[in-house]
């Protein structure tokens, strides 16, 4: 049964979501379309370019995203704090980036004159604004509808394109975070569609890459390493690219490994950064959207966040026991 997005999301346990849209037509997101010999590569831009835009727009940072050819991933970090920091002006500013908001609130950017009960119309709908922009379900809704709008528009049909609901895990230590971000960085390698790092296209590790070499030494919209610059109270992800990137160049090695069956691998022997065995540590990179239900971490913050969700029952706890638990 379909669960409420309230209980899928506990911003008190953590701030980071894993969330992943896919589409139900035929006719893929972005990929080859053997049957019609039509290739819609090109709305992989779409996608990466749109996500990006959302990341300045919410106070909600982009930790890592692949773009698949029928399904995209993004790890997001909800900045609640940022959100409710903002002025009136800026939260209408943001909003109307997306949207056209009402006539009151066009008015009010304009500077035009409105009197007391005009002006308490437009605070109450700035509060509303403010909520939705550091709300997931919304960065989705405006990641989704838009794109749908655009691959409807050029196939020249109706309906649907995505599933109903996206899906959506909460991460709730770091070592839940770096292993969902490698999971996700290293989607086009395990699917076959890359053979290293410099090769996955839109993802998140490419554009870092790119970034990494240009005069911009971070690209925008994605949540910075420790060893990057960061603008004054922006947050950042507690390791370095290049740690970062170690950790995914073995972690190719090993499914390579894992995949020829060459070599066994050894119980004791950890994978480095993330202090994991590494035969757990394979099945993570392989099967980590599988391997963890609605929530991933130690069994200390799953059940913390059982019952802060109000939960009869918790999902995956052998999961977590293996993968997360202090050996």
């Amino acid at each position: 049964m379909a669960q409420s997005r309230k209980s899928l999301i506990s911003l008190q346990d953590t701030p980071y979501y894993h969330c992943i849209s896919r589409c139900v037509r035929r006719s893929y997101l972005c990929g080859y379309d053997r049957i019609s010999n039509v290739s819609y590569e090109h709305r992989k831009a779409w996608v990466e370019k749109r996500l990006l835009f959302l990341s300045k727009v919410f106070a909600i940072d982009i930790c890592a995203y692949a773009v698949m050819s029928n399904h995209v991933h993004v790890i997001l970090c909800v900045n609640k704090n940022a959100a409710l920091s903002w002025s009136i002006n800026t939260v209408l500013k943001q909003w109307h980036q997306m949207h056209r908001g009402t006539i009151l609130t066009r008015k009010y950017m304009k500077g035009e004159l409105l009197n007391d009960s005009e002006l308490e119309t437009v605070k109450s709908t700035a509060e509303v604004y403010r909520k939705r922009l550091f709300d997931i379900s919304w960065f989705i809704r405006n990641l989704n509808e838009f794109i749908a709008r655009k691959a409807n528009e050029e196939d020249n049909c109706t309906g649907r394109f995505w599933e109903g609901r996206f899906r959506s895990q909460a991460l709730l230590t770091e070592k839940a975070l770096l292993s969902c971000m490698a999971y996700v960085d290293l989607n086009p390698i395990r699917a076959g569609a890359a053979t290293d790092l410099k090769n996955s296209l839109h993802t998140s590790i490419h554009k870092r890459l790119t970034s990494s070499t240009s005069k911009n030494k971070s690209e925008r919209g994605l949540m910075p390493f420790r060893s990057q610059r960061m603008s004054k109270n922006q947050r950042g992800l507690n390791f370095t690219l290049h740690s970062y990137c170690a950790l995914l160049n073995n972690s190719i090695e090993l499914l390579d490994n894992n995949n020829e069956n060459t070599k066994p691998m050894e119980n004791n022997n950890k994978i480095e950064l993330i202090e994991m065995r590494k035969p757990q540590w394979a099945q993570i990179i392989k099967n980590f959207e599988d391997a963890f239900s609605f929530a991933a971490g130690d069994t200390a913050s799953m059940q913390q966040f059982k019952q802060h969700t109000n939960r009869k029952r918790m999902a995956k706890q052998k999961s977590a026991a293996n993968c997360f638990d202090p050996f």
